[in-house]
């Protein structure tokens, strides 16, 4: 769990772009719940390379700051 909190802050200081892990963490969901949304279209805007997803910071910003804003 460690290695993924440092992964992620290594990220959101170079790469912007983070793995469904990278990202469930970021948003403090589980990886579970980044695969049910991306699935379902509900989720954070993502991008394939090749076989690998990857989430870009300022979507999952985006779509964290729209998704509070939805429920009232």
């Amino acid at each position: 769990m460690d290695d993924e909190i440092a992964r992620a802050a290594r990220a959101r200081k170079g790469c912007p772009f983070l793995s469904t892990e990278q990202a469930a963490f970021y948003l403090g969901l589980s990886a579970r719940k980044m695969q049910a949304l991306r699935r379902d279209g509900a989720g954070p805007a993502f991008r394939r390379h090749s076989r690998y997803v990857r989430y870009h910071i300022d979507d999952l910003d985006e779509w964290s700051g729209a998704s509070g804003r939805r429920g009232g």
